[in-house]
């Protein structure tokens, strides 16, 4: 490891060196299978061609221009995400959090161009995480991430989700901006929020004039079955949304989409970014987008998903001493441990199958989403083999 490098990762070998759609290789020539693609980024798996073409035929051409001029890529993804989606304006950013910081900047400019600039506050939730930006982790609901840097940004509240009578009188407070909610909690322990809940909210937002912005970082792009989580729900549809992960499979891209209300107050000047939209960015974005959006990769989400669901849950009932519950939507899959999680991820490894870490002592299932069914199930055997060895430490301790 390192020295030069700030040590704010607790880093895990192996060393990988190579990539094909979801195996990973070691220069050692040991092969794992991943099933945290990036953290559910690289939606496509490794080494897509399509996506190595793309990036490839830009280098080419032209890689970086200022936002002082016309990006024809920009307009034509824009035209197609927010075709395929509530939007009808779009920001490009670098990443999920700048997408958020758009998202937080849009609700409460949208306010202070209406007249009121006095609703700057915005409520998140327990358990959320949105970035880690100063104001994303202002607006997530961990206060650890919090710890070091300086006092609360005002005008953030946290709730608890669960908590309806609280939520209703923050959101009908005259400060209010706007709600942000991930209608599937990625980092905070894979928990799929149930469409009445989602349509709840929204009626409460709309009815006290407050905008509701959905983090779809990583529930977005295809991830859960849908190409966008609150899809699943009719009428759920919040007034901006941020995603990214998925949108550049790998390559770093996000937007925060919005109505053209919603992002009212958005004109020159306002916000900007030197490389957010660049079109290197951009022919990489508009190829994932093409390949994720068609019926047969958001069909193949819901199988595999469903496969990897319904094997989760035999493991769990062979073993309830070690699997607590089974979360999740699609391929955002959490699944609750009696075990230390950060233990059963490495113990996983040496099974050679990546999972990731998650809040409330979760790990997640979040692999390709063209992953194959045989593939699904060697992933759930070498989940099962891990599950095998602690109930055997258990077993032996007793």
């Amino acid at each position: 490891m390192s020295d030069q490098l700030m040590s704010v990762y607790n880093r895990a070998e192996p060393v990988f060196v190579r990539g094909e759609g979801v195996w990973l290789h070691t220069a050692e020539g040991d092969t794992y299978l991943d099933c945290v693609a990036g953290i559910a980024t690289n939606a496509l798996g490794h080494a897509h061609p399509r996506l190595v073409a793309a990036l490839t035929e830009q280098a080419g051409k032209l890689w970086h221009l200022s936002n002082v001029f016309r990006i024809p890529g920009q307009e034509r993804l824009a035209e197609r995400i927010c075709a395929a989606s509530f939007g009808e304006r779009l920001f490009f950013t670098n990443s999920g959090a700048e997408a958020v910081e758009a998202a937080l900047k849009t609700a409460r400019r949208y306010h202070a161009a209406g007249g009121a600039p006095e609703r700057i506050d915005i409520i998140g939730f327990t358990g959320s995480f949105h970035g880690r930006t100063y104001a994303t982790i202002n607006a997530s609901g961990n206060p650890s991430y919090l710890d070091g840097f300086g006092p609360r940004l005002p005008g953030y509240v946290q709730l608890d989700i669960d908590d309806r009578a609280a939520l209703a009188a923050a959101i009908a407070r005259p400060t209010t901006a706007a709600v942000i909610v991930e209608p599937v909690q990625g980092e905070g322990g894979a928990r799929a929020l149930p469409g009445e809940w989602l349509l709840d909210l929204r009626r409460l937002c709309s009815d006290h004039g407050v905008l509701l912005i959905h983090d779809e970082v990583q529930s977005g792009m295809g991830r859960t079955g849908r190409l966008f989580a609150y899809q699943w729900f009719e009428g759920a549809e919040p007034d901006i949304m941020a995603i990214a992960k998925a949108l550049g499979c790998g390559f770093p891209v996000g937007a925060c989409v919005a109505t053209a209300e919603a992002a009212r107050g958005m004109v020159a000047g306002v916000h900007g970014s030197t490389f957010g939209g660049n079109p290197l960015a951009m022919a990489v974005a508009e190829a994932a987008f093409d390949e994720i959006s068609r019926p047969e990769t958001l069909a193949n989400a819901q199988l595999i998903g469903r496969r990897l669901a319904e094997g989760l849950a035999r493991i769990a009932a062979d073993h309830p001493s070690i699997v607590v519950d089974i979360r999740g939507k699609g391929m955002l899959i959490g699944v609750k441990l009696a075990v230390n999680n950060r233990e059963f991820m490495a113990a996983a490894r040496r099974h050679r199958l990546l999972v990731a870490g998650g809040g409330d002592n979760c790990v997640r299932m979040l692999p390709s989403l063209l992953m194959r069914e045989d593939e699904a199930d060697l992933a759930l055997e070498r989940f099962a083999a891990t599950v095998a060895g602690f109930a055997a430490m258990g077993e032996r301790a007793a």
